[in-house]
């Protein structure tokens, strides 16, 4: 059986990523074949080697470098583990509703350009927002936009800081974002 061959795209520590990796390690239909990242990252190259997943620091969205990468080794779907780069049309256009985000917040609320990590939970904690979570959605050509696959959501209790919050909705990404992927791979006909 062929497996769903899966891209993880990061610009952080890569957090998400490890967790993705790890939950799909033994996995019968779904495999990370790939993990590329925005910024110099020697941890997750070592993990990734450690993992035999190909891991590599292209430069820039703008030219073909990262769907380059994604052809060779012939990717199935695209998942952003906290990348923070817009994603060009070119690239959307040849993984069309295959390429999955987490957003830190309760979209619609608290999205589009400039909101992510921290600046996302400073905007809850300023608001004295009832609650916080994560969305998890399809990537098209707006920030946040994409059609929504899954919320998940936790009660603050106010006023709740910005490192509070972002504790709280850490815990949910790692809770909930693979297998949210894992449903969504094995339930769509691509």
């Amino acid at each position: 059986m062929k497996h769903i061959r899966i891209a993880l795209f990061i610009s952080g520590n890569g957090s998400n990523a490890r967790n993705i990796i790890n939950y799909f390690a033994n996995h019968a239909q779904i495999r990370v074949s790939l993990v590329l990242s925005s910024a110099k990252n020697e941890l997750m190259d070592s993990f990734c080697s450690e993992q035999s997943i190909p891991f590599a620091q292209p430069l820039g969205m703008e030219g073909d470098a990262y769907l380059n990468w994604c052809q060779e080794q012939e990717i199935d779907w695209v998942i952003l583990a906290g990348f923070l780069k817009k994603i060009p049309s070119s690239f959307i256009n040849a993984f069309p509703e295959r390429i999955i985000n987490i957003h830190p917040a309760l979209l619609p609320n608290f999205g589009g350009k400039g909101m992510y990590g921290h600046y996302v939970h400073e905007a809850v904690s300023k608001s004295y927002a009832q609650f916080s979570g994560v969305t998890i959605h399809l990537v098209n050509e707006e920030f946040d936009k994409g059609k929504m696959l899954a919320q998940f959501a936790v009660v603050l209790q106010n006023p709740t800081s910005a490192l509070e919050i972002e504790g709280q909705v850490r815990a949910l990404e790692i809770a909930h974002f693979p297998s949210v992927i894992e449903s969504v791979l094995l339930n769509s006909i691509f």
